[in-house]
């Protein structure tokens, strides 16, 4: 039987692992409300595991997996604040997306059980492998909420920027499209990290790049890859756009050149993205809807504006969310619908063979 409205509790972490933001909502089948949300950052030591959990063995992987199952259940007390809720949904942490493998594959940690247990409540985990059984890329997932968000209004693109950037086309009753654009925020975290020896993790507020000065050659070459011009259904892997992509296209980086290489990604991150709505959009958008972490940088948000044109950029707070919460509040949406058994995937934007109920549930005990 279909629950009317439940108080449902959101727990995400995205490609960027700053840190675990859950959102404590209320929902219908109709409706979404956020009562609250916050953003947990993770301990130096956890963010630098996570970061390197590619390097870890099968020991590291499992302890990991049961340290962010913790960290998750912390979360989820922290943000409930005396309100009991009835269910929760938990991304959980990537730590692969391999969609483009043979067999298609993506691995999310961070163990429901633990939530389960201290919540006492059932667990929504494990959304995006059933993506990938029935066909799709299992991301972006997004797109289904976006459709609940926008569907009905005129075309837009709903743009969310946080490590690796997704965008929706959506509006006139249905979701068009929807796909990873490229980088958004991990090059240039990961540059900031490298010449801080771990010691920041991000350009506050874009001050450094704002000192510098795009290499326009370099990001004309770039906008070249395969990957920016290959047709939707496609997503990426944080690792795409890592390590190996400074160190092919700076060498060695320096602190006197760091303003110029956080100004060339980040206007990296705004030319793709523009380029991704004048290929790929159905037909001309009214706006764009920004949210995640990179709506909060000033010097990426012009650069993206300048790229845009005539595009209207607008952030997703003044239509009614807020920026850092949305993709929490996915998670909660998804798990609510898959409790209720509704499908909650959209094959228009994976590639899935059909309608899917994405995440398995977890009990709590009696």
């Amino acid at each position: 039987m279909l629950q009317k409205k439940m108080k449902v509790i959101g727990l995400m972490s995205g490609t960027s692992a700053d840190g675990i933001t859950a959102a404590l909502t209320l929902i219908s089948e109709k409706s979404l409300q956020i009562l609250r949300f916050k953003t947990f950052p993770f301990k130096k030591e956890l963010r630098e595991k996570i970061l390197g959990a590619s390097r870890l063995n099968l020991k590291g992987i499992s302890r990991l997996n049961a340290e962010l199952g913790l960290a998750f259940a912390q979360a989820a007390r922290k943000i409930s604040k005396g309100h009991k809720p009835d269910l929760i949904g938990s991304h959980g942490q990537t730590i692969w997306h391999g969609p483009r493998e043979n067999p298609p594959n993506t691995f999310q940690i961070g163990e429901p059980a633990f939530i389960a247990e201290e919540m006492l409540c059932p667990v929504v985990a494990d959304f995006r492998p059933q993506d990938i059984a029935s066909g799709g890329q299992g991301a972006p997932l997004i797109a289904a909420f976006d459709q609940f968000l926008y569907g009905q209004g005129p075309l837009r693109a709903a743009l969310n920027i946080g490590g690796i950037a997704n965008l929706s086309f959506v509006g006139k009753n249905k979701l068009w499209n929807s796909f990873d654009t490229g980088p958004g925020n991990c090059l240039m975290d990961l540059a900031i990290r490298i010449l801080s020896c771990g010691k920041k993790s991000l350009d506050q507020d874009g001050s450094l790049a704002a000192r510098g000065k795009p290499n326009q050659e370099k990001i004309k070459e770039w906008l070249k890859i395969p990957y920016f011009n290959k047709f939707p259904p496609k997503s990426l892997d944080r690792n795409e756009f890592g390590e190996k992509f400074l160190n092919e296209h700076f060498g060695k980086l320096h602190p006197e050149n760091l303003p110029d290489i956080l100004a060339t990604l980040a206007d990296l991150t705004a030319q793709s993205i523009a380029k991704a709505i004048e290929d790929f959009a159905p037909q001309k958008v009214s706006e764009v809807i920004v949210s995640g972490g990179g709506a909060l940088n000033p010097f990426l948000m012009k650069r993206l504006s300048l790229a845009l044109k005539t595009t209207p950029l607008v952030s997703a707070q003044e239509r009614g969310m807020p920026v850092m919460a949305k993709e929490a509040a996915c998670f909660a949406w998804m798990s609510y619908r898959a409790f209720n058994r509704l499908p909650n995937n959209c094959p228009a934007a994976t590639g899935a063979r059909g309608p899917r109920i994405l995440g398995k549930i977890i009990y709590p005990p009696k």
